[in-house]
Parts: structure tokens; sequence; C-alpha cells
């Protein structure tokens, strides 16, 4: 056998063997607020099932919509459930119904840079609309100053830091700021992608956390996760109970509440701004995107059983990484729902 046709037998027999190794390799794509934990389930269930493999890009929520519209990946990932007009499009283009699976509950916080300044800040929400909407300037106006009694903050231009791609983060941020503030909601509304009134934009979750870290004066808003795992500061936000609460599991957990007992087929439900006095306001659900017709029968049996235990032994893991556990009366319904896939 001649020297290149060794060399290519040697290459196709490689490629088998990393194939045979490999085994089945479900893609995915979508938000980067889930992304750690997502990270961390992947990883273990291809521990326990060696021949299932996971690609997932945090490309954030828009662009995992648009890839599964688009039917270039198996599975999507988002924080803001699909429109209906999304759901439309997606189902005239595919042919079939998408299905959404919550998978952990997580906090949005906004955090910030402010040199000198130590303590955790209080934010309301007239503040936070107000500095995204441009109108609160300075870190040292008196509707910053006056709910941070004691603080000496400083009379420098406030740099106003946002999401630059599609993101399910930044829908949260702005779900939450149109229940607010009514500027908000006739100017700029919700979505995952808005047109920012101020601000510079950051890639994923990650993006704008480093941005933050290296402007003076910045604020952001990112998961909670980031914000730990860089530690940086992050504030403390008024709820509609009109108390100051600061991100935790308790908070997220208690703004979920009201709507684990009411939660639609569809899965598709806001929690921002819930009532109750330990509520953190600005919390969410976070979706897995799955079709309810799966063709290769393989992949639809991996992806059932990977929900399955997401929903079960992948719960106890959510915790360590600052996620809150889905309620019981959720976890019930979804397991109901997996039949669905076909």
């Amino acid at each position: 056998m001649k020297r290149p046709a060794i060399m290519l037998a040697a290459v196709l027999a490689f490629g088998l063997l990393a194939w045979a190794q490999g085994g089945l390799l479900i893609n995915g794509a979508g938000a980067t607020f889930p992304n750690p934990i997502y990270s961390k389930w992947f990883d273990m269930y291809h521990q326990k099932n060696g021949n299932i493999n996971f690609n997932y890009q945090s490309v954030g929520s828009g662009a995992g919509i648009k890839q599964m519209t688009d039917g270039t990946v198996d599975f999507g990932a988002t924080d803001g459930p699909m429109t209906d007009d999304q759901i439309k499009a997606y189902e005239t283009k595919r042919g079939a119904e998408i299905l959404h699976f919550p998978t952990v509950l997580g906090a949005v916080v906004p955090t910030y840079n402010v040199p000198g300044v130590t303590t955790a800040l209080n934010f309301t929400p007239d503040v936070l609309a107000g500095i995204y909407l441009g109108k609160i300037t300075k870190w040292n106006d008196p509707a910053i100053t006056g709910a941070n009694k004691g603080v000496n903050l400083p009379a420098q231009d406030i740099v106003v830091i946002h999401r630059s791609d599609g993101s399910g983060t930044t829908y949260i941020w702005t779900d939450y700021l149109s229940k607010v503030s009514d500027e908000w909601k006739s100017k700029v509304s919700k979505a995952t992608s808005v047109n920012w009134p101020v601000g510079l934009g950051g890639k994923g979750n990650e993006g704008v956390t480093g941005l933050v870290k290296q402007t003076p004066h910045a604020i952001g808003y990112v998961e909670l996760i980031y914000a730990v795992q860089n530690n940086i500061p992050y504030g403390t936000v008024k709820n509609s109970s009109g108390v100051f609460v600061k991100a935790d599991l308790a908070g997220v957990t208690a703004a979920a509440a009201g709507a684990a007992k009411d939660m639609p087929a569809d899965f598709r439900v806001s929690i921002t701004n819930a009532a109750g006095k330990t509520a953190y306001p600005i919390s969410s659900f976070t979706w897995l995107l799955i079709p309810s017709k799966i063709q290769d029968a393989t992949k639809r049996d991996a992806i059932k059983g990977f929900l399955k235990w997401m929903l079960s032994d992948g719960q106890g893991q959510v915790e360590q990484l600052s996620y809150a556990k889905l309620p019981k009366e959720v976890v019930e319904k979804e397991l109901k729902a997996i039949s669905k896939i076909q």
C-alpha cells in the first residue's frame, strides 16, 4: 500500500474510533443565564451515560430561538419564553410544536463598580428604570442617595452597561422594568433585544460582567452566579411589598411560589415583581426548548432521558451554583409533559 493510502486509512480508522468513543452527539444553543448549571449537568449526564454527548453553545436566548427555528440544533434554551409569533414561526417552518421545559430558577441582579463603595447598594424600581432610561445620570443623584443613607456616593457619571446580543437575561430585566415603570413600558417595552436609550453593550452575561469589572462607575445586570463567581458587588432591590431584598435562593423560591400553583400548561410564565415580602423581584424560570417531534428515535429517547434526570437527580446540583430548585408542583407537571415528545 502506498504511503498516501496508508495515511488515508489511518485517518479513517481514527475517525471511526472517535465516532465510536464519542457516541451520540446532541447539539443545543441559547441562554447564557443557565450556562453554568447546564455545563455541569451535561458533563454529569455524560459521565453516567458515556455514549451521550451534549454540545451546548452559550450564545444568548435570541440566537438559541433562531437556531431552533432554523433547525440547526436539536434543542434551544431561553430565559424569556417564546412569543406567540415566534412559536407560530417555528411551527410553520418546522411542522411541529415547540415545548417549553423549565429547568431552574434564577435571579438577575444589578451589579456595579463604584470605587470606594464597599457596602451593598439599595436600588428602587424608579432608580433602575431611571438609570436605564438615561434620566438618572450621576451616582450621587438624590434618588440613589436617598435609598443609601450614610454611603458616600461620588458625583460621577453612571456608565450604563447592557447586553449587545439577543438575551433572555435582557428579557427578564426589561420585563421587570416594564412592570415597575410605565415610561419604560411605553418607550422601550420588554424583549430579548430592545432599543436601549443609553449605554454600552457587552456580549453574554460574561461580556457584561467583564465590562462592569473593568469600567469604574459602571452599572450592569447579570445572572446572579456571574456576580458571585467574579466577586463583584450586586445590590438589593425594593420589591412590590416595599422591602429591599438581596438575591438569594430563598428570595427566588418565594417569587415562584404563586406561579407554581397556577402554572399554565405551556409553562410560559413571568414571575418578575412577584408578590410577597421575601420575594426577590427580578427572578425567573429558564427554559429548554424541545421539539415535540424528533425523527431520530435514539436522539429522542436520549433527550427524554436527560429531561427526566434533570427533573430528579439534576435538581440536587443547582443550589451550589446559586440557582433555586424547581417547585415540586412544576416538576410533576413537567414529568407528564415529557410524553408529548414523539
